[in-house]
């Protein structure tokens, strides 16, 4: 049947399934690469990848891993950007939703940027920001601002009317059907759209450290396929899809935790 579910177990075996024909498909596609090229470096094999790894998890020549000095730069930034854009998204789209002339004030604007390629407005952040911190943030959650607004107001107008009149009939203020009926509602869904914005954050904080970052996983994978160290690169790729997967995996336990009720719904 459609959408029925499946036990634990076989969830499980599913998913590790999954990875292992993942993995078995690459070492496939790399060993007849080397059967044409044995030189090969465009998709290395296990033994390349292994010397890669080498590379940026041993100090180099100046006593620096570049693993470290990489994920801490592109995490800060992304964890800063993420951070003040789910706090300004959802603080404008509960105004939206929940006052009339503000939504009319902001929608227009609100639904404009959110049509913007982030990556096509690099040089836009780079005149308004300058090429440091301020700039990776600022790109990162203005790419997100608009999609978690519009997330939080139209979940707030699927609220039925016949919930909010309720409320006002048993006394309620204003405030109180705010948080006690509005804030409950939405919040799961924005959790879920947070979610969604992790992986087009990544996109636009790679995308600005390949063109001006010296230093993050952007800067790291841009000069390592110059040389055509692939063995570096699709490393990094695979932590950038671990962080982004520990990250969603997070969201969701708190989810699950501060919003019971949105489970059991949904079941």
């Amino acid at each position: 049947m459609i959408s029925r579910s499946i036990s634990r177990t076989k969830q499980i075996i599913l998913s590790v399934l999954s990875v292992i024909l993942l993995v078995l498909g690459y070492t496939w596609v790399s060993h007849r690469q080397h059967q044409i090229n044995p030189d090969d470096t465009t998709i290395p094999n296990w033994s390349q990848l292994a010397e890669g790894a080498k590379k940026f998890t041993q100090p180099d020549r100046k006593g620096h891993r570049w693993l470290v000095e990489d994920s801490l730069a592109t995490l800060k930034r992304l964890a800063a950007g993420i951070i003040l854009g789910v706090v300004f998204g959802f603080f404008i789209g509960m105004l939206m939703g929940c006052i009339a002339p503000v939504e009319a004030f902001l929608q227009p604007p609100i639904s404009l940027l959110a049509k913007v390629p982030q990556t096509a407005a690099l040089a836009v952040y780079f005149v308004f920001f300058g090429t440091g911190m301020k700039m990776y943030i600022a790109m990162i959650a203005f790419g997100i601002i608009p999609t978690l607004a519009v997330t939080v107001y139209l979940a707030i107008k699927d609220i039925p009317a016949a919930m909010l009149d309720k409320a006002y009939t048993l006394g309620a203020s204003h405030f109180e059907i705010a948080f006690e009926v509005v804030f409950k509602q939405v919040l799961p869904k924005f959790i879920d759209a947070v979610r969604l914005c992790i992986g087009p954050a990544i996109v636009f904080l790679i995308a600005a450290e390949m063109v001006v970052g010296d230093v993050g996983f952007g800067y790291r994978i841009r000069l390592q396929f110059k040389l055509t160290n692939m063995n570096v690169v699709y490393p990094y790729l695979a932590f950038l899809a671990c962080f982004g997967f520990l990250l969603d995996y997070i969201l969701r336990f708190m989810q699950a935790k501060i919003c019971p009720w949105y489970q059991n719904d949904s079941k």
